[in-house]
């Protein structure tokens, strides 16, 4: 597996590091910790150079601009080997180095993650300038729309080291969602881990129904997307049983993404799963709404699976 860490030295950068064995992650893998010196938009858009100043360090051709605009890159490879050594002690079967970028955090991650092309890319929620908001910072939203790989976006909850790990995996039988439940299922979990399958029944469907058929909610509408929501549920639920997780299941009706924040609230859950694109989504790197909004509200962390 090959893993992609973004750390910069924040709150949530650290909540990141302290997520991740938590995170069911191979005991052996190649992990890039990739750094970032902030620069200006216009030297972020600038083709790179050949590495300088030593392995692991790069910056854009316009080299002395960079490093005379004041860009720490020596602190940037200091954050990543910070970061390197602390997972080395909790992965010491992983092959880890690290890389320093003159760039914006955002352009950097998505650059590396296109030219690497990692299975998983690890963000904090938020970097230095956003530790305190709800919603999903700048960076990590921007990562999440424009990579074609899965993302975690970690916010580390207290409780979480004195309890069972616990997984909630959202599914509504499209394809991207069966992704999300077997990237749970080829997963390392300790024992005793709990995951909470939850399929919803999306009120929408009934409310466009009844829109384009005149006030007429045809049964058979329902009936069909309940069916094949159940459906999902069951053989998720089977699936991730049978890699030896203690499963249980629900559906719900609601709008999706809220009905699933809300369970993983009440729940206390670790981490949600979720595929990058539901059913109503046209298959494109983009993501759909539902995830966009997980990723954006949920209070713990949160896989996008692609």
């Amino acid at each position: 597996m090959k893993v992609l860490i973004a750390y910069e030295g924040s709150e949530c950068s650290d909540a990141a590091i302290v997520d991740l064995p938590r995170a069911g992650l191979p005991a052996a893998g190649v992990t890039v910790v990739l750094s970032v010196a902030e620069t200006s938009p216009q030297l972020a858009a600038a083709p790179y150079g050949a590495l300088v100043s030593g392995p692991g360090m790069y910056v854009p051709q316009s080299v002395d601009e960079a490093l005379a605009g004041g860009h720490h890159l020596e602190d940037a490879q200091n954050f990543a080997a910070q970061a390197a050594n602390r997972l080395r002690a909790d992965f010491p079967g992983w092959h880890i180095t690290t890389e320093a970028w003159v760039d914006s955090a955002a352009a950097a991650i998505i650059r590396k993650a296109r030219a690497w092309r990692p299975d998983l890319i690890v963000v904090g929620s938020h970097g230095r300038s956003g530790m305190t908001r709800m919603m999903l910072g700048s960076v990590s939203c921007d990562v999440l729309h424009h990579v074609d790989c899965s993302v975690r976006i970690s916010r580390h909850r207290l409780h979480s080291q004195k309890r069972p790990i616990r997984l909630l995996v959202g599914v509504d039988g499209s394809t991207n969602a069966a992704a999300a439940v077997e990237a749970v299922a080829v997963r390392s979990w300790p024992a005793g881990t709990e995951a909470r399958v939850v399929g919803v029944m999306d009120t929408r469907i009934a409310l466009a129904a009844a829109t384009t058929l005149e006030g007429a909610i045809p049964l058979a509408i329902e009936e069909q997307s309940r069916d094949r929501i159940a459906r999902a549920v069951h053989d998720a639920a089977e699936m991730l049983a049978k890699s030896g997780l203690c499963t249980k299941s629900v559906v719900l009706t609601g709008e999706p993404a809220e009905a699933i924040l809300a369970e993983a609230e009440n729940w206390a859950s670790d981490c949600i799963f979720v595929g990058a694109r539901g059913l109503n989504g046209v298959e494109r790197v983009l993501l759909g709404s539902v995830s966009t909004s997980v990723a954006s509200h949920a209070q713990c962390s949160v896989e996008i699976v692609r």
